[in-house]
């Protein structure tokens, strides 16, 4: 389950921020910027998951532009039609062609009473409509001097992986909640003490073939400053980047971790 050739990934969760106008002129800069400082998107892929008023607008920019970005929705219901007002299919967004979706954000969790079982069920309704599944899990403060790192994330992870097929194109995202917005990331041994551990999940779960060619990510107060010494660790992929991911020179310094500070 060593090093297979895991394209490095970074994905920038907008969350609650920008409008429809503000993310055209964001992701414009962003494609800029990168082309001017010769990224090679071959090297690091790079998503953008923009709030659902964003999606069609980024999206047409992105097509019409042939701007190498991957897009993904933040959330998505469980259902694919019907009597659930305010809820967004996995149906609308596989028309739109996106790519990803991201599931059990600490957030969700937090804020709407997301359990284990409601992100499994989300994480079905992503694979059925083709799309990729940004599966993230994490622990609090409490849960860290209680359990220790990895056996919440760990245990939440088993219950998202249920009924997944060998074969299912996911994306895990390791985000302890105590790091989230605080300024305060993991250490990299920790985040590799943690992704390792959920590589085995999946490879218990989907076999050794699946967990070789999953990208695991690390977020939590990712940086410019401190990405590429995550970026070292075997069983780091890629980082799910929050605030940084909304600064375009931040966010493109991170991006371009391999050139600007080395690994």
């Amino acid at each position: 389950m060593g090093s297979v050739a895991r394209t490095p990934f970074i994905a920038g969760n907008w969350k609650m921020n920008l409008d429809h106008l503000q993310a055209v002129a964001f992701v414009q800069k962003l494609h800029w910027t990168l082309k001017e400082a010769k990224h090679d998107s071959g090297d690091v892929e790079v998503a953008v998951f923009p709030p659902f008023t964003d999606l069609r607008t980024v999206q047409t920019l992105v097509d019409a532009d042939k701007i190498p970005f991957g897009i993904g929705a933040q959330d998505l219901s469980a259902h694919d039609a019907g009597a659930y007002t305010g809820e967004i299919s996995g149906q609308f967004l596989a028309k739109l062609d996106l790519r990803y979706v991201i599931i059990g954000h600490s957030e969700r969790r937090q804020y709407h009473a997301e359990s284990d079982e409601i992100v499994a069920s989300k994480v079905q309704a992503a694979l059925r409509h083709g799309l990729v599944p940004v599966i993230c899990v994490g622990e609090t403060a409490e849960d860290l001097e209680q359990f220790g790192a990895s056996a919440v994330p760990v245990g939440q992870l088993r219950v998202a992986l249920e009924g997944v097929p060998a074969d299912a194109d996911i994306v895990v995202a390791y985000e302890p909640v105590w790091a989230i917005g605080s300024g305060q990331a993991a250490t990299p041994e920790q985040a590799q003490e943690v992704c390792a551990k959920l590589r085995e999940v999946v490879a218990d779960a989907l076999g050794p073939d699946a967990a070789a060619r999953t990208r695991v990510l690390y977020g939590g107060s990712v940086k410019s400053g401190n990405i590429a010494s995550f970026m070292r660790e075997p069983d780091v992929d890629g980082a799910l980047v929050g605030g940084a991911s909304l600064v375009v020179d931040e966010f493109a310094a991170i991006v371009r971790y391999q050139k600007h500070v080395g690994v």
